[in-house]
């Protein structure tokens, strides 16, 4: 049975259609990628699944109810030029906030939240940078923190916009790695991402978007080069396609 599921959407931003009845499925223990090119919805299309923006038609279900019951087991990274990383907060901090839905606006945290974060922040390597401010951190310790906001949530799908962006390739390969376990752990994780040799050597599925989606499957399930060129816009020439054959 699906962790999330997807059926029919059909958003509207700004007067315009953004995604037209798109269908997809991410399952429990599954990494899936979300590909496609820039303007093709990907973003819109996590917010939505995070309840941020209502569909004019379509249903997200998440744990067998709307999002609006299963938002809780929901983690959101946002790409990381969303987050104030000036503003002078710790590590711990930061990750505390992830579950500030969870707490309200007026309750202090328990030791059973502070328990989660500790968890969060052990999971992602980052225990001994915890009271670090998060201005003094790397790129990829930062990619790092927003991971252990979204998982002090102690959530079942875990939705990640553009994760790899701007970070070296060891940083990637962590990640990467990260990724995975958590998949293997019993989440569902669907990731946005641009680097495609990384996602069909990751992810266990792809789903290719480009305001619908095109095509879903495993890697070697989307080879045919037309499910890309229809993607992508782009000419039987292009190196995308040299990309995926050498992949």
């Amino acid at each position: 049975m699906s962790a999330l599921g997807v059926h029919g959407l059909t958003v509207d931003l700004g007067g315009r259609t953004v995604l037209t009845d798109v269908d997809l499925t991410v399952d429990k223990g599954e990494l899936v990628g979300l590909v496609g090119p820039n303007g093709a919805g990907k973003t819109t299309l996590l917010r939505t699944l995070m309840g941020l923006l209502r569909p004019r038609a379509g249903q997200v279900v998440v744990a067998d109810g709307p999002v609006r019951r299963g938002r809780a087991k929901l983690g959101y990274v946002p790409q990381r030029h969303e987050f104030a990383w000036d503003f002078p907060i710790s590590v711990e901090n930061v990750v505390m906030t992830g579950r500030t839905g969870m707490l309200g606006l007026f309750r202090r945290p328990g030791v059973t939240d502070w328990r989660a974060v500790a968890e969060a922040i052990d999971r992602v390597r980052m225990t001994d940078l915890r009271s670090r401010p998060v201005g003094e951190l790397s790129g990829g310790q930062r990619q790092r923190v927003l991971l252990a906001r979204a998982l002090a949530l102690q959530p079942s799908v875990l939705l990640l916009d553009e994760p790899f962006t701007g970070l070296d390739m060891p940083t990637q390969d962590m990640l990467s790695d990260l990724l995975r376990s958590l998949a293997r752990e019993a989440h569902a994780v669907l990731t946005t991402t641009h680097d495609l040799p990384g996602a069909l050597h990751t992810c266990d599925r792809l789903a290719l978007l480009n305001r619908t989606v095109i095509a879903a499957g495993t890697p070697d399930q989307l080879r045919d080069e037309q499910l890309w060129m229809d993607t992508f816009g782009i000419g039987e020439h292009s190196p995308l396609l040299k990309i995926l054959k050498a992949t």
